[in-house]
């Protein structure tokens, strides 16, 4: 039976997402970002998809690294301006019943006690289809809003982040029993004291001797996503993530990355299957070859290169604006996203170019998009999944609502009739949906089961490790 394929529309409370310079289509309606409606049309089409999820991408700070400053990231609405993805998700969970929700924070500038409570909140109300991307940002212009003078540096922002990983679990895992909550008029009682438990903490770089405010919601932890490629960041996906999110621009990494992140996991006593790994991709599709090609030359009209640079360069944490056409680009150590810059250097057979670059930036974006009739998208689609191991897709919006609906309308039977879509959502709860029935908390092999309070835990305290 052939690998079911998963896929999630990749999305950002802003105007310019992935794809720069596409709000200037006609037809396309992001800027009508600040707008439940927008968000609600965008996930009723994904339901009627039987997509997994929405994604929503986010980030702290401005992208200032090109030509020296954020003007061209302003005026082509380069991710700014951008909202907080968390408050449109209960307006999308209103108008949806299994459509689950991935949401992005960067645990760098946000207290887990607060944070936790905030994910609880979200998994209630969306009857447990919440999930958290986790982030460690890599933008200084971040940490210069937060009042710092640089951001940490790379793999101590992972540090960090392990231990900031073990509080919010104590929270969402530990505090609340199972049958704390009795909701018992009669008597007066809604919930039980002697069942809920101060969680204690005292670490390298946090502090707790807190309660968390939230009763036990649907799934307690949200589902974990991970985006991290780098070595640090694969070690730190190993142990903690549920879902990989990899934007590797050839079948041959992408394969690399998935055996590797898989093995990891394996020797962090998990199986091989607790981690789904999505890979990012763009479509743009027709009813037929000539109609995509068309239409792909008539997005390519609006196409931002100034905009694909301006967020390149943040990326990479390197000025692509200093660099001649031919000259190639040099692996210069910093804190931003190490692994996509010892992509296109250290790890590259051939060295890249800002003429290269900018090649591939067909849609304002670093990788060219698949063009094609209904067949020819599902064809690589099967492909990149057959020969990468990877479970399924970040779908990024090009023209927005028009390349979902198409997406919906034209890809997704043709998937479905090769046996590779579901044809209906299955019940339960989000990591249920991706994991299989009776999975709605993390299982047992996971590292925040280690947490879960025992019949003997009275007080229990939870000590930092």
């Amino acid at each position: 039976m052939p690998k079911q394929i998963r896929i999630n529309a990749f999305d950002m409370n802003c105007v310019g997402h992935i794809q720069h310079g596409m709000w200037t289509h006609p037809r396309d309606r992001s800027v009508e970002y600040r707008t439940l409606a927008y968000w609600q049309h965008l996930a009723q089409v994904a339901e009627r998809g039987l997509l997994d999820g929405i994604f929503l991408a986010d980030i702290l700070g401005v992208y200032d690294v090109y030509k020296g400053g954020p003007e061209s990231a302003i005026a082509n609405a380069v991710q700014i301006p951008l909202n907080d993805p968390l408050l449109v998700v209960p307006a999308m969970a209103a108008v949806t019943k299994h459509l689950g929700f991935g949401v992005t924070c960067n645990l760098t500038y946000e207290p887990p006690y607060t944070f936790a409570r905030r994910m609880s909140t979200l998994d209630h109300l969306t009857d447990g289809r919440i999930g958290w991307n986790i982030v460690t940002g890599y933008l200084d212009s971040a940490a210069r809003g937060m009042g710092f003078a640089s951001q940490p540096e790379h793999d101590q922002r992972y540090d960090v982040a392990d231990e900031y990983m073990d509080v919010v679990y104590k929270l969402w895992e530990a505090s609340w029993d199972d049958d704390a909550v009795l909701r018992d008029r009669q008597a007066g009682l809604y919930a039980r004291p002697e069942k809920v438990r101060p969680v204690r903490h005292d670490g390298k770089y946090y502090h707790l001797d807190a309660i968390h405010l939230c009763e036990p919601s649907p799934q307690r932890t949200p589902v974990l996503f991970q985006a991290g490629a780098s070595t640090r960041g694969r070690a730190f996906a190993a142990r903690h993530a549920e879902c990989v999110f990899t934007y590797s621009p050839n079948k041959e990494t992408t394969r690399a990355i998935v055996t590797d992140l898989r093995e990891r996991a394996v020797r962090n006593g998990r199986a091989a299957s607790d981690i789904l790994v999505f890979a990012g991709c763009a479509v743009v599709v027709g009813r037929t070859r000539k109609e995509a090609e068309e239409k792909y030359a008539e997005y390519r009209r609006h196409a931002s290169i100034e905009g694909a640079l301006a967020h390149f360069s943040a990326s990479l944490g390197v000025d692509l604006g200093q660099y001649a056409l031919d000259e190639p680009i040099r692996y210069e150590k910093n804190n931003a996203n190490n692994s996509m810059l010892e992509a296109i250097t250290i790890r590259s057979k051939e060295p890249w170019t800002l003429r290269r670059i900018i090649d591939r930036m067909v849609l304002g974006s670093r990788n060219a998009p698949i063009v094609g009739a209904p067949d020819e998208v599902a064809d690589a689609l099967q492909s990149w999944v057959e020969e990468t191991d990877i479970d399924g897709f970040n779908l990024s919006r090009v023209v927005t609502p028009e390349g979902l609906e198409d997406f919906v309308d034209l890809v997704v039977p043709v998937l479905q009739e090769r046996g590779l879509f579901k044809r209906e959502y299955a019940p339960g709860t989000l990591r249920e949906k991706l994991f299989g029935a009776g999975r709605a908390r993390l299982p047992d092999t996971h590292c925040a089961a280690a947490v879960r309070p025992r019949a003997s835990d009275r007080p229990l305290v939870l000590a930092a490790k």
